[in-house]
């Protein structure tokens, strides 16, 4: 440790800390403008500039690069300093003087005007200032090298090499967060960061999966990461204090013994796509529900704020229920949320805009508490209700009123005419169907599945929560389409079943179950491939299959189909049988 002086305050910083660095501890403020924490300092805007005094040597350096001794002493705000500074200033103002960051800092340093004429003025807000910080994260932290200072004096510039457009360039958006002027901006086609996320905009490589992730802990996207493409940057590494990040963690597998399963796989939300008559995917401002709930959300694309792409808010909305549901060439059944999240999306336009809201449905179907009492306040609120099927959406002609970039076309069964509505954004109500590896789940723990799709419970009303599979239980929409308070009430279900078994400590079988006499068995595996509850295994050592009682439910299935008659049901044994019919014949 080194003890320096900075405008009459003492310090203890380590040694080789920059000036800057040490005046930070102190609390003294220096200004800078090529600065950053992600490259090494290289002083080129000496708008950092200090006076530093050891023994009876005074001299003017960078404050961001250069190193303190022990028993320097620094003036941050010496008559000298100012001066340099406000010359600086005035240099900048005169070429850039509509830059915002030049503007605050002439503000702060008390810079009015500048005395000097520019031969290359340029009074665009996001100019480049040629600070350099764009060439150099590239350089150092993305290790790119794409970008690069050419010519000298008023004429230097920053380029691409031979001015065209570099393969090495992998988009990563560094030179633009760097930028303190919004000079540089992405092509968001060519942005190679993480896949957008519901065609809202790019995540950022380091990302939490959901907002309701369990843990909740962020992950690396590799195909996006700097790292992965340069082997550079590993600035997430050095900013964590618990050093958690290992950028040679591969994926693996981990196996656990339990003795209970709950499934609760969720479900995918219908594409709507699929329907092309409405224009999603194809049409501007044509948002899926999960959509529009990221606009919604405060941390989302927009802050929460509802606007069209243009950044304008909508005059009017148009909210159609059931794409995919209730609809026999897509899926029949009832989705069950649509209704009271498109309510929802309604009340929040209203709350948010001045926006007219139009619902287009086919029944409303409010049947939960305090359900039909929210429907009632909607209607309170002025949104327009109208039955009836959506046909398509088409985009519109423009208007003499300007309303209206989008047109519904609906039938409205309660006064039974055809009706076009212009609207400027429409959002979509998509059906609840099972996951894509819904198939591959029910087969891995032996679930039954509903014409649907959906994981099949023991029985609708007795039994909702578990299955045919002794030990596996099911909750949520993994079982079928439900909101958060039946999705909850029946994973509560579940899980105190779960904690009944585990309070017992051990549990009772049926005893009727299949066995199987290792003497007579030939080890043809008919059995194994036969049993509907993956209950019988092969061993190869002594080449004979054995059953797992635990399994096993003594369906039967086995004993028929084994051709050494190695198998028998406990309590069925042929003997058994035999003898009950004797007794039954002596009678």
């Amino acid at each position: 440790m080194v003890t320096v002086k900075i405008d009459g305050k003492e310090v203890q910083v380590e040694e080789n800390t920059s000036i800057l660095k040490a005046a930070e501890k102190a609390g003294v403020w220096i200004p800078t403008l090529c600065y950053s924490d992600l490259f090494e300092p290289y002083g080129v805007c000496r708008i950092c500039s200090v006076e530093v005094v050891r023994g009876k040597r005074s001299r003017v350096v960078t404050s961001c690069n250069y190193p303190v001794r022990e028993g320097l002493t620094v003036y941050t705000n010496s008559e000298k300093i100012q001066w340099i500074r406000k010359l600086i200033l005035e240099l900048l103002i005169s070429r850039w003087p509509n830059v915002r960051v030049i503007k605050e800092l002439a503000e702060q340093l008390n810079v009015k005007k500048s005395r000097f004429p520019s031969l290359e003025k340029d009074e665009s807000e996001n100019a480049c200032i040629l600070c350099g910080k764009c060439v150099n994260v590239c350089r150092e932290v993305v290790q790119a090298e794409v970008l690069g200072f050419a010519n000298r004096g008023i004429k230097r510039e920053v380029v691409l090499p031979f001015d065209q457009k570099a393969e090495s360039c992998i988009v990563c958006g560094a030179c633009a967060h760097v930028c303190p002027t919004g000079h540089i901006k992405l092509v968001v086609e060519d942005y190679k960061g993480k896949k957008p996320e519901f065609t809202l905009g790019a995540k950022t490589p380091i990302y939490v999966p959901t907002m309701q992730a369990v843990p909740r802990v962020p992950v690396i996207d590799t195909e996006s990461c700097i790292h992965f493409q340069t082997d550079g940057c590993q600035i997430c590494s050095k900013v964590c204090e618990p050093q958690a990040i290992n950028y040679k963690m591969q994926d693996e597998i981990v196996q656990f013994d339990v003795g209970q399963v709950l499934v609760t796989t969720g479900f995918d939300i219908f594409d709507a796509e699929k329907m092309a008559q409405f224009g999603y995917g194809k049409l501007d401002n044509v948002y899926s529900s999960l959509e529009f709930e990221a606009i919604l959300n405060s941390t989302g694309p927009t802050g929460g704020k509802v606007v069209l792409k243009n950044g304008k808010e909508p005059r009017s909305v148009g909210i159609i229920h059931c794409i995919g549901s209730r609809d026999i060439e897509h899926h029949p059944y009832c989705s069950r949320v649509c209704c009271m999240y498109a309510l929802k999306f309604a009340h929040l336009v209203h709350d948010r805009t001045q926006a007219a809201i139009y619902q287009f449905y086919i029944d409303m179907r409010a049947f939960g508490k305090g359900y039909e009492e929210f429907y009632s306040r909607l209607l309170d609120e002025g949104v327009t209700m109208i039955r009836g099927k959506a046909a398509e959406v088409v985009e519109s002609k423009p208007q003499k009123n300007g309303d209206g970039s989008l047109i519904i076309r609906c039938e409205d069964t309660l006064i039974g005419k055809f009706r076009e509505v212009p609207v400027d954004m429409v959002i979509l109500c998509n059906a609840i169907e099972p996951r894509k590896d819904a198939e591959s789940i029910r087969r891995l723990f032996s679930i039954s599945k509903s014409p649907d799709g959906f994981f099949l419970e023991r029985h609708p009303k007795l039994d909702p929560t578990s299955t045919m599979s002794d030990g596996i239980y099911i909750a949520g929409c993994a079982q079928g389409p439900k909101d958060i308070p039946d999705t909850v009430a029946q994973a509560s279900s579940a899980a105190a079943r779960i904690l009944s078994y585990i309070s017992k400590g051990e549990v009772e079988i049926d005893p009727v179950r299949a066995s199987i006499e290792e003497k007579y068995c030939s080890g043809c595996r008919i059995c194994n491939n036969l049993c509907p509850y993956s209950a019988i295994e092969f061993i190869e050592e002594k080449k004979v299959s054995k059953v797992n009682e635990v399994l096993c439910k003594g369906c039967g299935t086995c004993v028929a189909a084994c051709p050494a008659s190695a198998i028998t049901g406990k309590g069925f044994s042929d003997a058994q049988i035999i003898a009950e019919l004797e007794g039954l014949l002596a009678v």
